[in-house]
């Protein structure tokens, strides 16, 4: 998500309209500056950056104005503070600003993160009292986040440290080793083949020599090590593999899995492994050279599927002891979890240029056979495969609080048989991009904005290019500029969305037939007449209103199945659904 450094005054009264959250936290600080202003600093500094606003005042869970009574001194003495390097390890530039609002002095500092390699920002010369933000609160970094912000900030990265006490003439597996030398063979003739494993390693440098003796790095045991050694450098699976035959949101953790392996091999042996498990139940099965896991024409869904996999072996935060890499395949979705987030931003990932990575050496050993795309563009072969399936964008989540990243691929269409209707009927031309544009604003909840950098998951591959045709909808008409980088569907456009564009033509009801789900089918099943939705809930047999409503309900009026009796009130208390002519057509097919 873009950052801002500047905020007017119009977008201050927003925020504090809402609440506090993971950026932006308010003080009151009338006279002076509160002792705990600084936890945010350090929060915000080791977290993604943040608002701290003075001036404010929470009264029974408002954000109220109550201004800063001393706005010279408040403001000097906290500017000096930071500027100082004495209350906090290192000098923080904040961006400031000042409002006066209806005579009340408000002080607004954007706090920005801090580079990787001068983390963690921590009070009073401790680096115990250092905070990261989760949620709307300043949380004292456990041992583990430290460790997390100490790891990440060395200059030595943790994957290329020397292991002392490893002999490199025992420690390495030869299977894994010997497979490796071949696929560099093939990748790179036109390097001078060497045949001695460890003479092959030390060239790469993934053994070093100190002192006369030949000594390992850690990347070099977690690629190519016996298992043993393996489980000495790192007392946790690599992976955690798990096939889940049901939908996300119709799975709950008590519930077993249908396949699951754990692996606790070295990293290549776990790559080798796990692509076996992904023939099983590859959409479009293929064959593929057994040496090289590759084929010319790679399907789309294999490449997701690849890339994503590795970016997940490769760039976890392998000195996080206490949690594991999973994968989970469900099947409507498929779950790629990581300890340790991304160095990059979401837009950062998505330019095709070089990153900053967390594991360079186990980086370059995969890119040298082939494995990993070209540098910095695995994300962006993700995204592209993805959308060359017609699916929505996959859903990335780098959280810094919590220092986790995830990948979500979701087997969703992106332009349904609603979508191409609603683009018919609005008797103007769309290109596949517009249409691409419109369709992910319409799939995202009412008010959730849509963002520059949703956009170009699309594949638009510069900002300009994005913003250009989102420029091209406002003056159409069908999306609304919230900002300079936000967008969202007018109201207008959803609602004839919701409601579905009825179309009583065989190839339309073929199209509608084709997206409804198993669960709409036994909504349309149940409906009799014009009924309320608790009526039909009952019907088929529900608890819970939210599954009804996102599973069966909403799904129902995208596919224009049914429609509201009172579409421009849909909050009706007098509000009923019934079948549309092609929900009737759909439900005598299926009789």
């Amino acid at each position: 998500m873009v950052k801002y450094f500047f905020m007017n005054q119009a977008e201050l009264l927003a925020r504090l309209n809402g609440i506090e959250w993971n950026d932006f936290e308010c003080k009151r600080a009338q006279r002076g500056v509160p002792e705990d202003a600084y936890k945010t600093v350090s929060s915000f500094s080791n977290t993604a950056g943040g608002w701290l606003v003075f001036g404010v005042s929470e009264t029974q869970g408002r954000l109220e104005i109550t201004g800063v009574e001393e706005p010279d001194k408040v403001q000097n003495d906290f500017l000096t503070v930071l500027r100082s390097g004495q209350k906090l390890n290192r000098v923080i530039t904040v961006d400031a600003q000042h409002f006066d609002i209806d005579g009340k002095h408000v002080f607004a500092f954007y706090v920005p993160e801090s580079p990787r390699v001068e983390k963690p920002i921590y009070l009073k010369g401790d680096p115990r009292q250092s905070y990261i933000r989760r949620g709307a609160g300043d949380e004292q970094c456990t041992p583990r986040e430290l460790g997390h912000l100490l790891r990440d900030a060395s200059q030595v990265r943790y994957d290329s440290e020397i292991l002392t006490n490893f002999s490199a003439d025992k420690c390495f597996d030869a299977d894994t080793v010997r497979w490796y030398q071949d696929h560099f063979a093939r990748r790179s003739p036109e390097h001078t083949k060497i045949v001695d494993p460890n003479e092959f390693l030390l060239n790469w440098n993934f053994i070093v020599e100190r002192d006369g003796q030949r000594l390992p790095t850690r990347a070099a045991v977690l690629l190519f090590g016996d298992d043993p050694y393996v489980r000495q450098i790192l007392p946790k699976p690599v992976l955690d593999y798990q096939r889940i035959d049901t939908a996300f949101d119709h799975w709950s953790s008590v519930q077993r899995w249908h396949d699951r392996y754990v692996f606790e091999e070295n990293i290549f042996k776990t790559w080798q492994g796990l692509i076996a498990r992904y023939m099983r139940i590859a959409e479009r099965p293929f064959s593929i050279d057994p040496k090289t896991l590759r084929r010319n024409d790679d399907p789309p869904d294999y490449v997701a599927f690849r890339e994503a996999a590795i970016n997940l072996l490769i760039h976890q935060d392998y000195g996080d002891h206490g949690r594991k890499a999973s994968i989970r395949l469900f099947t409507d979705r498929t779950v790629f979890w990581n300890p340790g987030d991304s160095l990059a931003t979401e837009a950062e990932l998505l330019d095709p240029t070089e990153k900053e990575v967390r594991n360079p050496s186990i980086v370059k050993a995969f890119r040298r056979i082939g494995l990993s795309d070209q540098a910095g563009t695995g994300i962006r072969a993700i995204f592209r495969n993805w959308h060359d399936l017609g699916r929505v964008p996959p859903r990335l989540t780098s959280d810094k609080g919590g220092q986790t990243f995830e990948l979500v691929l979701l087997n969703k269409p992106l332009v349904t048989g609603a979508m191409r209707h609603l683009s018919e009927a609005l008797g103007t031309h769309l290109t596949s991009e517009q249409t691409d544009i419109l369709a992910l604003a319409l799939s995202l909840p009412a008010g959730e904005p849509l963002s520059l950098t949703a956009i170009r998951s699309l594949g638009f591959a510069t900002t300009q290019q994005a913003r250009a045709v989102a420029d091209d909808l406002v003056r159409e008409q069908l999306l609304e500029p919230l900002s300079a980088m936000q967008f969202r569907a007018s109201d207008a456009i959803r609602q004839r969305f919701a409601l579905g564009e009825t179309r009583p033509t065989e190839q339309a009801t073929a199209e509608v037939t084709a997206e409804v789900t198993a669960e709409v089918r036994r909504l349309l099943a149940v409906i009799s007449g014009e009924m309320k939705r608790v009526d039909i809930q009952q019907a088929i047999g529900l608890k819970h209103e939210k599954h009804f409503r996102d599973a069966y309900l909403l799904p129902a009026l995208a596919a224009g199945v049914i429609e509201m009796t009172h579409p421009d009130k849909p909050r009706s208390s007098k509000q009923r659904y019934r079948l549309t002519v092609q929900g009737k057509t759909v439900l005598n097919l299926r009789s």
